[in-house]
């Protein structure tokens, strides 16, 4: 299935900046994210992914419904999905809410986790591609804290490429810089496949990180590396004044 990433984000290099949802009640985790969401919609990032890394899912949908009811999803700022607990109904919250884009940690089955569903489950994930071919999947290639496969590079990233319309990889944990060797050796065999970086971006690499991958997802860094903190404007803010792509 060719790639539809384009069709969701077309400028040449993304900001994707990550509600973790945090907060002490359902209210307030709901309330701080669409706080959130607004900042990164107004200094210039391309959207926002939320991700139950402090919330559950009614959070999730709460925050969808809401962006979706103030219209934070419209226009150039996309909206993305990413349920860590039931990574498959993101698709389903996508198409009710307007969200363009979902993530997947994972798009690959590790040896221990051929059979947990959960994680990765191979025929739901074609079939609901399929069914939801308008929504864009970022999928998790030799991800963070995720067993790796045992498969060359090579194949893990053809693999990817075939399930998903952009490939997200990490370094080895949240706020944890991806290596640039990394990145030069997942750009070397992908060609022009859109590549995001997904962790561990900051002020100090993104110059250089950002012209090897076409968009980087950022979080803990905007809240100086406290998920359970709220997002810095200002940090924000230097990261698209660095990048230099502010719509």
């Amino acid at each position: 299935m060719e790639s539809n990433f384009y069709d969701v984000f077309p400028k040449k290099k993304i900001l994707i900046g990550m509600l973790h949802l945090a907060g002490k009640n359902h209210l307030e985790r709901v309330d701080r994210a669409i706080e959130e969401m607004t900042i990164y919609r107004e200094e210039g990032f391309d959207g926002a992914i939320v991700e139950d890394f402090h919330g559950e899912l009614q959070d999730v949908i709460s925050v969808l419904s809401k962006a979706n009811d103030l219209g934070l999803n419209k226009g150039p700022f996309a909206v993305g999905v990413n349920v860590l607990n039931d990574p498959y109904i993101a698709f389903e919250l996508a198409d009710k809410y307007g969200a363009t884009f979902i993530q997947f940690d994972t798009i690959q089955a590790s040896p221990g986790d051929r059979y947990n569903p959960k994680r990765f489950n191979e025929k739901l994930h074609i079939s609901l591609r399929k069914k939801y071919s308008e929504i864009c999947i970022f999928g998790g290639v030799r991800f963070k804290y995720i067993p790796e496969t045992g498969n060359s590079l090579e194949d893990d990233i053809a693999d990817g490429m075939y399930k998903a319309d952009a490939i997200v990889t990490t370094g080895e944990g949240t706020g944890i810089e991806t290596p640039t060797q990394k990145l030069r050796d997942f750009r070397k065999i992908m060609g022009t496949f859109p590549f995001i970086d997904g962790a561990g971006v900051n002020d100090k690499n993104i110059r250089e990180q950002i012209e090897i991958v076409d968009g980087a997802v950022i979080g803990s860094y905007l809240k100086n590396y406290d998920t359970e903190a709220q997002i810095q404007r200002e940090r924000v803010r230097r990261i698209v004044d660095l990048v230099g792509i502010k719509t």
